[in-house]
C-alpha cells in the first residue's frame, strides 16, 4: 500500500498496432482508477521478445505505446508509466521466483501451448517462463489488484501460488494480488469473425480497427463488417455481427444497447455501420491528434520516461532488496 492507496499493476505489450478493442476494453477504463489506486502502468517490452522482433521497430512501438498511455489521458504525475526494461528488478526478481516455481505448474499454462503452436520454429525458454516474469511484474510493486482478462487469469493464479509459497517459507514478504473487479470493459470482437476477439495479430486486416486508422479506413472496415441475412437490428447472441457493432457503438457513445436499438429503429444495416464508423472516428480523432502533439514534444516525453523509471525503480528496489535478503544473498556495500 502506497500513500494509503492500494496498488494496481497492469501493462501492455509493445508488439503490433493496438486496436479499438485494446482501447475500449482496457485502456479507457484505466483512466478512472488513479483516484482510487496507486497505479503502475508498464510497457512490457521484455515480454515482447519471446517472439523475434525487429529491434528498431520494437523501440518505436514501445515509445508509441507509452505516448498512447499519456494521450489517452493517463497523467504521468498520478500514474507510474514506464518501460519494463528500464527497471532491472523485473528480471532479477523473475530469476528468484523461477526457483520457487515448479515445472509442472508451467507445463499447465495453456498460453504456452497456444504460443508454441503459433511459433513452432522458436519455442524458447522465455516463452515457457513468461508467467514467472509476469509474476515478478506484479509482485515487485506489491500490487493488491491486477486487471486481467479470462486469458490471463491462469497466470494470476500462478502468481498468487508463488507469492503464498514464498510467504510460507520466509514470512510476510509479498502482497498476494487479487483480480481487479470493477467496471467491465467493452468486449470488442473481430469485424470479420464476431466469434473471436478483435486482435492486433489478426491476419485479416479488415477484422480490426487500429488506433492509427484514418477516417476513410475506419468507414471502409465498418462497411465490410460481417452481419447476417435477418435484416433486423437486434441485440442478441443469434446475431453476433450486429451485436458486436452495437457494442462498439455503445462503448464509443457511452450509451446502452437498449437506447442504441431505439435509435436504430427502422434503419438498415448500412445505416448502422455508418453510425458505428462515425462514433469510432469521434473518439479516435482526438486521440490521434494528441498523440501527434506529444510526439513533437520530445523533451517532455523523455522527461516522463526518466522520472517514471526512477519512481518505478525506487519501489521495485524496496521489494527486491527484501527478497534478496530473505533468500540469503549478501548485503550490498553502499
Amino acid at each position: 500500500m502506497i500513500n494509503d492507496k492500494k496498488v494496481l499493476f497492469s501493462g501492455m505489450q509493445a508488439t503490433g498496432s493496438l486496436t479499438l478493442g485494446n482501447y475500449l476494453g482496457a485502456l479507457k477504463n484505466w483512466l478512472t482508477l488513479s483516484d482510487e489506486y496507486e497505479c503502475f502502468y508498464s510497457v512490457v517490452d521484455m515480454h515482447s521478445i519471446t517472439v523475434r522482433q525487429d529491434p528498431s521497430v520494437l523501440r518505436k512501438r514501445a515509445r508509441a505505446l507509452l505516448t498512447l498511455y499519456i494521450a489517452a489521458g493517463l497523467d504521468p504525475k498520478k500514474n507510474c508509466i514506464y518501460y519494463q526494461s528500464h527497471v532491472s528488478g523485473h528480471a532479477e526478481l523473475s530469476w528468484i521466483l523461477s526457483c520457487f516455481t515448479y515445472m509442472g505448474e508451467l507445463n499447465r499454462m495453456t498460453q504456452f501451448k497456444d504460443k508454441a503452436a503459433k511459433h513452432a520454429d522458436n519455442i524458447n525458454a522465455g516463452l515457457f517462463t513468461y508467467p514467472v516474469l509476469m509474476a515478478a511484474d506484479i509482485l515487485l510493486y506489491q500490487a493488491d489488484v491486477v486487471p486481467v482478462g479470462i486469458d490471463q487469469m491462469q497466470h494470476l493464479e500462478l502468481t498468487r501460488d508463488i507469492a503464498i509459497r514464498f510467504n510460507n517459507l520466509y514470512g510476510d514478504v509479498f502482497t498476494v494480488p487479487e483480480a481487479y473487479v470493477g467496471k467491465v470493459g467493452a468486449k470488442i470482437m473481430s469485424l470479420q469473425d464476431p466469434d473471436k476477439k478483435m486482435s492486433k495479430s489478426d491476419e485479416n486486416p479488415n477484422g480490426s480497427i487500429y488506433l492509427t486508422d484514418d477516417p476513410d479506413t475506419i468507414v471502409r472496415k465498418c462497411r465490410r463488417a460481417v452481419t447476417d441475412s435477418q435484416a433486423c437490428i437486434a441485440y442478441r447472441d443469434e446475431q453476433p455481427g450486429i451485436k458486436n457493432l452495437i457494442n462498439i457503438y455503445c462503448a464509443c457513445t457511452d450509451t446502452t444497447p437498449e437506447k442504441a436499438i431505439k435509435e436504430m429503429e427502422g434503419r438498415g444495416y448500412g445505416e448502422l455501420k455508418t453510425a458505428v464508423a462515425e462514433s469510432v472516428i469521434s473518439i479516435l480523432k482526438p486521440l490521434q491528434d494528441e498523440i501527434a502533439r506529444l510526439e513533437k514534444d520530445k523533451t517532455y516525453l523523455d522527461g516522463v520516461i526518466k522520472e517514471n523509471a526512477q519512481k518505478a525503480n525506487y519501489y521495485a528496489m524496496k521489494t527486491l532488496r527484501k527478497v534478496q535478503r530473505k533468500v540469503g544473498f549478501p548485503d550490498r556495500i553502499r
